[in-house]
Order: C-alpha cells, then sequence, then structure tokens
C-alpha cells in the first residue's frame, strides 16, 4: 500500500455544545500539530466558506494537503431531496478543486425520533430492530445517495457512505441494508472503524466483505469495556463520550493490523483518516500523536 496518506481530522480540537462547535485552538495551531505529528493532510470543506484555493494556500503552508471531506444529513428525507442534493453538489465541485477524489456521504438523525418514542442518540450503542428507519425511508435514503453518487461522480468525486453511532444507520444490519438498496458503481464506502465496534460489529469482518467498495477510511479505537458498561446501563452518546468511549488508535479493540491485512490484499489506495472524537489524553497534540506513532509501527 505504498500510495497511502495519513489524515488527521480536526475534530479533537472541537468541542460540540449546545450552541455547536467550539474550537478549543485557533485553525493555525490545529493545523501546525497535525504537520508536526507527521500526517499528510486533514479534511476539507466548504463549510467556512473559504475557495478551494484558499484552502489549498491555507494547508500547503504547513506541508499538508485537503483530505476528503464530509457531509451529513438526513438523505431519508425526501421533502428535504433538492436542498440536499444542492448541498452535495457544492461539496463535491469544492473536492474536485481541492484535489480531493472522494467524498464521506454519513447519515444525521441524532435527533430523530423512534417508533419507539425515542430519539436516535439516546440508543447509542443499544439500538434495537424496532429503532430503524421505514421501509420507504430506507428506499429514499437509497434513491437519493445513488443521486448524490452521480452527481459526485461527475466531478471525478466518489461518494464514501460512512456509517455513525447514533445516527439512524448505525448496525451492520441497518448499513447491509441500505447498500443492498444501492448501486454499488455510484455509492462507495468510507467506513468508521470505531463506529462499527461501538455499534457492535466486527470491523475486520466488515472491511473484509466490503473490500473493494472501500476508498477511504476513518481510523478510529474505541474501549470495548465501556462500550459494555454502557450498552448495559443504556446510556446516550454523550454519557459514552463522557466515560471514554473513545481511545487513541492501538489502545482499544480494534484490530488495525488484520484490517491493513485486507486493504493490501486488494491494493488499496487513498486516504485513511485518523479521529478520536474526544481524548481522555492531556491535549489533542498528544492524541494524535500516540496514533501516528501506532501507525508508524505497523508500518503505515
Amino acid at each position: 500500500m505504498s500510495d497511502i496518506l495519513i489524515g488527521c481530522g480536526q475534530i479533537t480540537w472541537i468541542r460540540f455544545t449546545s450552541n455547536g462547535p467550539e474550537w478549543l485552538a485557533p485553525e493555525e495551531q490545529v493545523l501546525t500539530e497535525i504537520a508536526q505529528a507527521g500526517y499528510d493532510g486533514a479534511p476539507a470543506s466548504p463549510e467556512r466558506n473559504r475557495s478551494a484555493q484558499e484552502i489549498i494556500e491555507l494547508y500547503g503552508r504547513y506541508g499538508l494537503r485537503p483530505a476528503p471531506g464530509y457531509i451529513g444529513t438526513a438523505f431519508w428525507n425526501k421533502e428535504r431531496r433538492d436542498e440536499i442534493l444542492e448541498r452535495v453538489r457544492r461539496h463535491a465541485s469544492f473536492s474536485r478543486a481541492v484535489g480531493s477524489t472522494e467524498l464521506y456521504v454519513a447519515p444525521g438523525g441524532f435527533d430523530y425520533v423512534t417508533r419507539s418514542h425515542r430519539p436516535r442518540y439516546e440508543l447509542a450503542g443499544h439500538v434495537r430492530p424496532e429503532d430503524s428507519l421505514t421501509d420507504e425511508e430506507f428506499q429514499i435514503f437509497a434513491e437519493t445517495l445513488n443521486l448524490a453518487g452521480a452527481i459526485t461522480l461527475a466531478e471525478g468525486v466518489r461518494s464514501c457512505f460512512h456509517n455513525h453511532v447514533g445516527t439512524v444507520i448505525e448496525t451492520r444490519e441497518e448499513v447491509d441494508r441500505l447498500l443492498m438498496l444501492t448501486d454499488p458503481d455510484l455509492v462507495f464506502l468510507g467506513p468508521d472503524t470505531g463506529h462499527l465496534a461501538w455499534a457492535g460489529a466486527d470491523p475486520v469482518a466488515f472491511c473484509r466483505d466490503y473490500a473493494k467498495r472501500i476508498k477511504t477510511l476513518h481510523l478510529k479505537d474505541i474501549a470495548a469495556a465501556v462500550r459494555e458498561r454502557g450498552r448495559d446501563a443504556g446510556w446516550d452518546y454523550g454519557t459514552f463520550e463522557q466515560q471514554g468511549i473513545f481511545v487513541e488508535l492501538g489502545e482499544g479493540c480494534v484490530s488495525f493490523p488484520a484490517i491493513f491485512a485486507i486493504l493490501r490484499a486488494v491494493d488499496f489506495s487513498g486516504w485513511l483518516i485518523v479521529e478520536t472524537d474526544v481524548t481522555q489524553k492531556p491535549t489533542a497534540r498528544e492524541s494524535v500523536t500516540v496514533s501516528r506513532a501506532y501507525l508508524r509501527s505497523l508500518g503505515m
């Protein structure tokens, strides 16, 4: 896997509050620390209203490249389809302009109220079949993803579906069902290893089953003991975070050597993006440095 780029998600420097995301450090400091830890780049998107050229120049000052961006939204809501696809067009055009050939497309739905009258964020890590989208919503989700995939491919960018705990597509069963309804020539995969494990799936088995459809990944690790405690206690998403569900790569239960062996077998090339959403280390810089050192120990 010689054509591998290792990116670092900026989320470790962000605190999510009721008023929205709050940066814990200036962007210049974040990019400096990502570069010093030895990463090749960081995700970029048009959401902060800067041009592609401005992003290329900003990242370039730190020796970094723009990595695949992310769009999470209500793909299952047909009434919002036009709005969603317009947002996808903007992301696709931006991705092409910054030189990124992948875009993570993910479900929203933390506040999606299930048939049990509870929002999905309260059911994180212990979702039941009856908490899933309806048959119609699954179909709409898949149709919208196919349309999004066609839009991004027209720009030379692959839409890569991304699973996420606390949203409407969390479990292995939900992911499988959605993927069966999508066109593999239009919708690819950008799985999150930690969210798969948190949801109770086996990330290694998932990557093996879908290896040829995977075009990028979020590398994330979790603490299995925290997952089990939270599942038994019925914690919500925020409580899992507070109790330390996220850990640095190599310090949790995800078998990255096995995943990388699978990727090598299919000649994977592209971006692997490290993320620790909430670190228990003293600083974000220490967190991303630990994860980068672990990947180096595996020859990455």
